[in-house]
């Protein structure tokens, strides 16, 4: 594959659109070559052709090969490394815009469902491939480009709602409640809330939360905080952490509501139940 980096430039003065293009490419990467960790302040995907590596985000850690695609998504602290003994060949298109995140919702992704595995690889590969001949096209480049980020998103917002390995009715219900308890225990340490849970999987924050509470008897913000104090506890067996410590790890960034939240589902303050573990 070519290498090639192209810049969109615009300009300045033109008012942000509901898609912007920022810059797009592909590359063969070096042994162990790496990114971050670090953050953007826009959208970026990133599609491996060949080769593999690791793509980082918050505290999971994905292993990823050929066919596979991630997502950085804005402000989100994230990290990626080429393989030392196969490095991938991927592309990427960076954007951003009003309904950039309108259209990832669709395409069921964002920062807490960063991959994207499409069953018809080729289909995706066409699309860069077109992104790569605009490139090289004068005076309609940036159009051209933005058509085929459309499309692009388009490929991916219609494997999103026709996913063939979806399960069967009969067994949808179980499969979205198991999903829903992974989201917690894969994020109960940052900032998230229930809507974005219900986006993760794909339904809607109230059929999720009535699905929820009838499988397990609890609300999912019930349940997302009683793991939250419940890994507390397990953290309180470390001495070398400081309650804050423990508080910030299990996604509470007030102290002091992380100790009104302990005492009223422990019935003791976190120093309280230290002392007598």
């Amino acid at each position: 594959m070519s290498q090639f980096d192209y810049r969109f430039t615009s300009d300045p003065a033109t008012p942000c659109i509901e898609l912007k293009l920022f810059y797009c490419g592909s590359e063969q990467c070096a042994p162990g070559h790496s990114w971050g960790p670090a953050l953007k302040d826009h959208y970026k995907f990133l599609y491996i052709h060949s080769g593999k590596g690791i793509y980082r985000v918050g505290e999971q850690t994905y292993r990823l090969g050929p066919g596979d695609g991630f997502l950085l998504s804005p402000d989100v602290v994230s990290y990626y490394r080429a393989d030392d003994e196969d490095p991938w060949v991927y592309s990427w298109v960076a954007f951003d815009g009003l309904n950039a995140e309108l259209y990832l919702t669709r395409a069921r992704l964002s920062a807490y469902r960063p991959i994207f595995r499409p069953r018809d690889p080729e289909e995706l590969e066409q699309c860069f491939h077109q992104i790569y001949e605009a490139c090289q096209r004068s005076g309609s480049s940036d159009t051209r480009l933005l058509s085929h980020l459309y499309g692009l998103l388009s490929v991916l917002i219609e494997e999103a709602h026709t996913d063939i390995r979806a399960p069967k009715a009969e067994n949808a219900q179980d499969l979205y409640i198991k999903k829903a308890i992974e989201f917690v225990h894969i994020n109960y340490s940052q900032t998230v809330t229930i809507a974005e849970m219900a986006d993760w999987i794909g339904l809607e924050r109230k059929y999720l939360s009535k699905l929820f509470k009838a499988a397990t008897g609890l609300s999912p913000q019930d349940y997302l905080i009683q793991f939250r104090l419940n890994k507390a506890c397990e953290l309180m067996n470390n001495p070398s952490l400081s309650i804050g410590e423990i508080a910030y790890s299990v996604g509470y960034k007030d102290q002091l509501l992380f100790s009104k939240m302990f005492k009223k589902l422990k019935g003791v303050s976190p120093s309280e139940y230290r002392k007598s573990s």
